[in-house]
């Protein structure tokens, strides 16, 4: 009887331990993941969503989402946690962080990790034009998800008020001065349009030198063209919308506060990222509408928004980990709902080949001008320093638009210093 008490005390002995191996093994990997919140609306609750719904299909991975405030906030906490010793193993961040987090070594390209040809097919299976800030040197580095381009958002209610056809957006920058100056009150109450010039001034500005057809960097990241006589051009033209033209404020226009000002009926035009574009759509108490950029030239528009990356600081088991959870989130279906709820553009072809996406975008024809508008779009600035090179062509811009410098000085500056910092990457 002592050998069967024994005997039996041990078999429950090793059951408790193989269970408890077991639910040990259900939560084998962790993954930390930095996520920045750059645009209004719920996307805490919906990224928290899709989270949720990996680790139900994927018990063995439990993933912390930390919310970072903007991108450059989700840069700067996830490489000072790199320093600490506690790492994340994956982030979104800008699309432009590339150069940054290769010359600080911080990122491993998708190419080290994946292995079968089914997840190298993956790393193609997105709209080119998105790759452009996520591959150089002949690798991958960055997957798309939070991504958009510019859009223009216009109250179709004060385009009819105004004798303009509601249906057809100004498609040049002729017709959009002219528009604008029938949509602006004599007293400075209500504004023809209004492009941000805080937070992204650069990237607003990629959209206007790409529509005079002149981009601002080259592919390698160590060479930009400010100084170049239609990026002169372009910033003249900006300017000139608020001096010469009187449709648009004088001087700098908040980011922050330029949708609620296009909800309020403070401007009839806005530019800004089709991130908005949900948050447009409940809380707009008028008609509107979405079009594509107008065009001089050309039309254009930079690409923008986020990436993911997955740091090198990380084992074997979590890199496999982040890839299966990046995976989840920008295969078709997830990248559908993304953009539906969200405004920002579903990744890939395939993402508008799903029937919810096809079916949302027959009910609501502005959720695909972003996707359209690739046709027309480049890479956003980025380069080798890129914080140090964006923020001279920030402060470039500012200084036109409130009138301390010309535009030829304030580039011509902004490229000196340019060419002073990337003049060791060449």
């Amino acid at each position: 009887m002592f050998h069967r008490m024994k005997n039996g005390l041990m078999a429950a002995a090793t059951a408790a331990f193989m269970m408890g191996s077991a639910t040990v093994a259900q939560a084998a990997t962790e993954l930390t993941m930095y996520y920045p919140v750059a645009v209004g609306g719920p996307l805490t609750k919906i990224v928290d969503g899709l989270v949720d719904d990996f680790m139900k299909e994927n018990p063995d991975i439990k993933v912390n989402a930390i919310y970072a405030g903007n991108y450059n906030d989700a840069r700067i906490k996830a490489l000072a946690a790199l320093k600490s010793g506690e790492p994340a193993q994956l982030s979104v961040m800008f699309s432009i962080d590339i150069y940054e987090l290769i010359e600080q070594d911080a990122i491993v390209a998708f190419d080290d990790i994946v292995e079968t040809a089914e997840e190298k097919a993956w790393l193609d299976s997105f709209y080119p034009t998105l790759m452009q800030n996520g591959r150089t040197a002949g690798k991958t580095w960055g997957i798309p998800f939070q991504r958009s381009t510019i859009v223009m958002y216009y109250n179709k209610d004060k385009f009819r008020a105004a004798g303009l056809d509601p249906e057809n957006a100004p498609a040049t920058w002729d017709e959009l001065v002219e528009a604008g100056k029938k949509l602006t009150a004599a007293d400075g109450s209500e504004w023809g349009m209004m492009i941000p010039s805080t937070g992204y001034p650069y990237w607003m500005f990629g959209a206007l030198t790409m529509q005079n057809d002149q981009v601002l960097m080259n592919g390698a990241g160590d060479t930009t063209f400010f100084d170049a006589p239609a990026t002169v051009e372009a910033l003249q033209f900006w300017k000139d919308l608020g001096t010469k033209h009187k449709v648009m404020p004088e001087g700098t226009i908040e980011w922050g506060t330029l949708r609620k000002n296009f909800l309020e009926g403070k401007t009839a035009i806005m530019w800004h990222s089709t991130g908005n574009l949900t948050a447009v759509k409940k809380n707009a108490t008028f008609d509107f509408g979405v079009a594509m950029l107008p065009e001089n030239k050309r039309r254009g528009t930079p690409t923008g928004g986020g990436n993911f990356y997955i740091f090198k600081q990380t084992s074997p088991e979590e890199r496999k980990a982040a890839m299966k959870l990046i995976r989840f989130m920008t295969n078709p279906e997830r990248a559908a709902e993304w953009s539906m709820k969200t405004g920002y553009m579903g990744v890939s072809p395939a993402a508008y080949d799903t029937k919810q996406l096809q079916d949302y975008v027959k009910t609501f024809p502005y959720a695909a001008v972003a996707r359209d508008q690739l046709e027309f779009a480049t890479a956003e600035l980025s380069t080798f320093q890129t914080g140090r090179v964006r923020k001279a062509l920030d402060d470039a811009i500012q200084a036109v638009l409130t009138g301390s410098k010309t535009p030829e000085k304030a580039l011509t500056e902004a490229q000196e210093t340019a060419d002073r910092l990337l003049k060791a990457y060449r």
